[in-house]
């Protein structure tokens, strides 16, 4: 329950935030958000297991997968992030020149803002679903978005190509594989593979956010622009209640407790709190109430 409390309150405070960022936008004010430095505070880059690698602000994940052959990264955070990310990543004795792939949960600003600045520094491609990769060549989302309205715009990716659902991209020993998990956006998109230390493997897993934020007088229940958004979250609930997920990471680090997991794994405690098969079945089961509080204040039932 608390987890879900707190969820709901990173959704409201997300709405919030970015409805007085398109305001400033549209004033003309450089600043993106009022609670981006917060979101972009600076954080160490750290192993979180075998070649996966934690390197975003501590509000905004992104997350390094490495091989000898080249390196996969998972979203590029806020504009202003990107020289962080690359900061982090050369601290950890990468070269940001060596990331082969960029893929993305999905195109807010939070989350894709710094994709264009991080593929001119590596040369490297980037993939995106077909709603996502749309929203990506033209900078700004369209109203088929809940948070239509609301969203800051990014920089143009000229260079990005499209990908299917269940598709599989293999750089070096790295097999990453899409899942197209569409409600917080049509086009979001979690993503999962496979991490070893030793003969141990376990099954890791991005989990795009699946929580129902819109902007003011969107609503999920009734909407011409996202008819399906109702029957795309439950899909997108389904796949995160059975995907084989021995450790969950997300967006957001707060919406999986990811820091109070690393804060006792810091600790000593044993076993080590970041690996908890039962996560992502929870963080659906909390999704899936938050949906169901939406649609009862939607619709009165």
């Amino acid at each position: 329950m608390a987890t879900t409390i707190r969820i709901r309150a990173i959704s409201q405070m997300m709405f919030l935030l970015l409805s007085s960022a398109a305001l400033s936008a549209a004033q003309g004010t450089p600043s993106p958000c009022a609670n981006c430095p917060t979101w972009n505070t600076p954080q160490p880059p750290f192993r979180i297991y075998g070649n996966t690698y934690y390197v975003g602000p501590h509000g905004l994940s992104s997350i390094l997968i490495t091989s000898e052959s080249g390196h996969v990264l998972i979203d590029g955070a806020l504009p202003e992030s990107a020289s962080q990310l690359a900061a982090n990543i050369r601290t950890l004795g990468f070269r940001v020149e060596d990331v082969k792939l960029i893929v993305n949960s999905h195109v807010h600003f939070d989350h894709a803002g710094g994709i264009a600045e991080l593929q001119r520094l590596s040369g490297a491609r980037v993939l995106a679903s077909p709603w996502s990769a749309a929203v990506m060549r033209r900078g700004s989302v369209g109203p088929g978005d809940p948070q239509f309205g609301a969203q800051i715009p990014i920089a143009r990716i000229a260079r990005v190509k499209t990908l299917r659902d269940g598709q599989t991209f293999r750089i070096g020993d790295i097999a990453l594989t899409a899942h197209f998990t569409p409600g917080h956006t049509p086009g979001g998109t979690s993503w999962t593979w496979q991490s070893c230390e030793g003969s141990r493997c376990l099954n890791l897993v991005y989990a795009d956010s699946l929580a129902p934020v819109a902007a003011e007088g969107f609503k999920f229940t009734q909407s011409r622009d996202y008819p399906s958004a109702l029957s795309d979250f439950q899909q997108s609930f389904s796949f995160l209640s059975a995907v084989p997920c021995d450790i969950l990471l997300t967006p957001h680090p707060d919406a999986s407790d990811f820091w109070d997991r690393v804060e006792q794994r810091n600790q000593g405690i044993v076993p080590d709190p970041i690996i908890d098969s039962s996560r992502c079945r929870r963080l659906a089961d909390e999704f899936r109430e938050q949906l169901r509080e939406r649609v009862l204040a939607e619709t009165g039932h």
